[in-house]
């Protein structure tokens, strides 16, 4: 299950009182020339769990989890190694939610302007379900007008985790899990196809994957599909988020609509490894020379839980395919070479 941290970490607590916006850049000094040759992560060292990355011409923005008393922190950045604060990019939630609860926002680009899928508190429930909130900028602010969720399965436990995910065809797709964790339930992936301007679901929805392996535990959640040459690859994150046991693996499938076979049922793809805890919230992104990456957050060993005092900062690494397999150098901690600019 995700997790809605309300406690403001002291850099965003100075910030938003001095009236500044904080740049992280994770040890990062940009060289003479402007561009980082090389980075450290975590890149945004500060708690900034379920991260998403959009990109906008030369631009990146980040969206996350709430934080600090912030229904929808929004970053930006040139490089995806410096990053500067924007501020809350929420406007609006739909009168069915309340806040403090916002967790895994998406946001996609459509003909009705920026679309975020975020997951808000159902007020009549008390369960968590999925919204959709529209603004002319990516920074927001983001308004949901509805007064229902989009995905609400409340015999499932709720919705959580809504991931759009646009094809070749043009064709739209939203991705998300069931919280059936949340009550002694299953948990599955789901997908739906969506309108072309990315507000309505079309059709009926798909179960996709399942919790079954030993290291998932009872929790499946986070998908992301990303498609390269004919296949479709879909990322998810599994098993206790706030420990160690917190991991990533992914499936493939010919369709988006699958069906979906996992890799591996045996063990995880990306997990904890050396000072690098619980790594999951996964999500790919693509540099100025067509280099893809994997964001992710990630606790450090020794700070693993929010009890601890922990952090899930985000991490950054390179992204790679091998007979149509997904290789990540990393998780890495060491410096490592910059992405390439837009």
């Amino acid at each position: 299950m995700r997790n809605s941290r309300l406690l403001a970490p002291p850099l965003l607590v100075a910030a938003l009182l001095e009236g500044g916006l904080p740049a992280w850049a994770g040890g990062n000094e940009p060289p003479a020339a402007g561009r980082p040759a090389t980075y450290t992560n975590p890149v945004i060292p500060d708690d900034f769990p379920d991260p998403f990355i959009l990109r906008v011409g030369r631009t990146y923005y980040a969206y996350g989890t709430n934080s600090g008393g912030v229904d929808l922190p929004v970053l930006r950045s040139s490089d995806l190694v410096r990053w500067q604060r924007v501020g809350e990019g929420m406007g609006r939630l739909g009168s069915w939610a309340t806040g403090g609860y916002t967790w895994a926002p998406e946001v996609a680009r459509t003909s009705a302007g920026y679309v975020l899928y975020y997951t808000a508190r159902h007020v009549g429930s008390g369960r968590q379900c999925i919204g959709v909130a529209v603004s002319q900028r990516p920074t927001g602010p983001f308004n949901d007008t509805r007064g229902t969720p989009l995905v609400c399965q409340l015999d499932l436990g709720g919705s959580i985790d809504a991931s759009p995910f646009q094809d070749r065809d043009g064709q739209r797709y939203l991705y998300w899990k069931n919280d059936g964790n949340c009550c002694g339930q299953f948990t599955g992936i789901w997908v739906q196809k969506l309108s072309a301007d990315g507000l309505r679901l079309v059709g009926n929805p798909t179960d996709l994957l399942y919790n079954g392996a030993l290291w998932e535990g009872s929790v499946i959640e986070a998908p992301q599909v990303y498609a390269r040459a004919g296949k479709y690859y879909l990322f998810y994150s599994a098993a206790d988020y706030n420990s160690d046991t917190y991991a990533v693996g992914y499936a493939v499938a010919s369709r988006p609509t699958g069906p979906f076979r996992k890799v591996s049922r045996e063990e995880p793809w990306l997990a904890t490894t050396g000072k690098v805890a619980g790594p999951g919230g996964q999500g790919i992104i693509t540099d100025g020379r067509g280099q893809t990456w994997l964001y992710y957050h990630a606790w450090t060993v020794g700070k693993v839980g929010y009890e601890r005092g922990g952090q899930r900062s985000m991490r950054l690494d390179a992204l790679s395919w091998k007979n149509g397999l997904a290789v990540l150098r990393g998780p890495s901690l060491t410096p490592q070479a910059a992405p390439a600019r837009p």
